[in-house]
């Protein structure tokens, strides 16, 4: 089985694609707005300490486990203990409920690129575009389903021809472009006040929230918990170094959600004031707040094209990483060939993610718990199960399987400097930042605490 399975030709192709997984909507979108509601800077200081800590353990952990068994997460787990094979089967739940949704987001962003490439800038900064579009019957679907089709069509094209030729390409594109439109960004006049907030720490405004939202946001950000890290390990070469990827990984991420906050806070700053109305909420922030940015720029017209690409990039190396994730399981369990698991899993995002495209519309009656089927899912999937599935992962390494079998398939390439750190981190402190994760999660979803 193991020379059958598709791998990277070399490090620099796991790493570009891993990090591509990494990369995605929440760092373009929910990196800022969550910086710009918890302090700026010091947010920014404490999701920096945390990657390199928190996100390190759990990181090298799960591209172990992939490496290790060579199978999907719905194997790897069973394959180190029997007993504990349940975990890979709750972790595989996550990228089923999630990859359906990011799809109809990724048409979302996919709409707006057209309407800059277009010249509709102007239409796009009206007050009631965004609800406009969402509600109606059959221009979000369409563009979900051309959104859905790329990411199926790169997939089917398999681990070095598929997804490490668009990461190749895609990786640095987005990094020029974050580089280029930040400059234009901390440039605009007014644009000081919003790069100051975003920088300097202002160490008053640090509090429990501060680091349990950084929390989250890093566990959202770098896939951890949803069986990609795990499926991208199994396609990792021996030979290639594991700890020296996972910091390089991070960099990536890091640098990506770093840059666009630079994008976008001081840019709120320039041509609002900075206003907490203006900086908004996720979609808010991207969809509404950002066209008018750049409808009051000079030349906003093609800048807010490149944005959207490059969004765009982000969100499609993301869309690829997981519906990679469900095209795996499904070959590792039923033994079907990677077209016949890639046409099948493509079927199911259009079952799932119509209902979900729709549900802002003509299918609004269709609401869990009060939520949009969107919002749901999303709750039920980040809030919920990433962090269940990431505790249960710790307590597995750290007391069952043990973190010596962890550090010896890192060491394969030479000496894992950090460990003691690791062993530290994933036997007590990660599992006791996921239970606070989860349960500040829930309770802030359910209203119980403000924030």
């Amino acid at each position: 089985m193991e020379k059958q399975r598709g791998s990277f030709t070399n490090k620099l192709g796991f790493v570009l694609a891993a990090a591509g997984s990494a990369v995605g909507l929440g760092n373009l979108w929910r990196f800022p707005y969550l910086a710009a509601k918890y302090g700026g800077g010091i947010f920014l200081l404490v999701y920096i300490v945390l990657a390199v800590t928190f996100g390190f353990a759990l990181m090298v952990t799960e591209i172990a486990i992939g490496r290790k068994t060579h199978l999907s997460a719905v194997g790897a787990y069973g394959a180190l203990d029997k007993r504990f094979g349940f975990i890979g089967y709750l972790s595989s739940v996550v990228p089923f409920i999630i990859t359906p949704y990011y799809c109809v987001i990724g048409g979302w962003v996919l709409k707006y690129f057209t309407v800059f490439m277009t010249s509709q800038v102007a239409e796009a900064a009206s007050d009631d575009f965004f609800t406009g579009f969402i509600t109606q019957p059959l221009a979000p679907v369409v563009f979900f389903g051309i959104y859905a089709g790329v990411t199926a069509l790169v997939v089917m094209m398999g681990v070095e021809k598929g997804i490490e030729k668009a990461s190749r390409v895609m990786m640095p594109l987005l990094i020029v472009m974050t580089v280029i439109i930040a400059g234009f960004s901390v440039a605009q006049p007014g644009a000081v006040d919003g790069l100051i907030y975003y920088l300097k720490p202002d160490f008053s405004r640090f509090s429990a929230t501060t680091v349990l939202a950084a929390m989250g946001q890093l566990f959202y950000s770098m896939s951890l918990a949803m069986g990609i890290m795990i499926t991208y390990g199994s396609y990792m070469k021996k030979e290639t170094h594991l700890e020296r990827s996972v910091r390089q990984i991070e960099l990536f991420d890091t640098g990506i959600a770093f840059m666009a906050g630079l994008m976008i806070i001081p840019a709120v700053f320039a041509f609002s004031g900075g206003s907490e109305e203006a900086l908004g909420k996720g979609p808010s922030l991207m969809f509404i707040t950002l066209p008018k940015v750049f409808n009051s720029m000079k030349f906003g017209t093609v800048i807010g094209a490149v944005f959207f690409l490059l969004v765009l990039f982000a969100a499609l190396t993301s869309s690829i990483s997981l519906m990679e994730t469900l095209v795996s399981i499904l070959m590792d369990k039923f033994g079907w060939k990677r077209r016949k698991a890639s046409i099948i899993t493509a079927l199911y995002l259009l079952a799932v993610g119509i209902p979900v495209s729709l549900g802002f519309g003509i299918w609004d009656f269709i609401a869990p718990m009060g939520m949009s089927l969107l919002d749901f899912f999303d709750f039920l999937s980040n809030s919920v199960l990433m962090p269940i599935v990431a505790f249960l992962t710790c307590i597995f390494i750290g007391f069952i399987v043990k973190p010596k079998a962890v550090i010896e398939e890192a060491e394969i390439n030479g000496e894992m400097k950090v460990k003691k750190f690791y062993t530290v981190m994933i036997k007590y402190i990660a599992p006791v930042c996921l239970v606070a994760i989860l349960v500040f999660a829930v309770m802030e979803s359910m209203g119980a605490i403000s924030v």
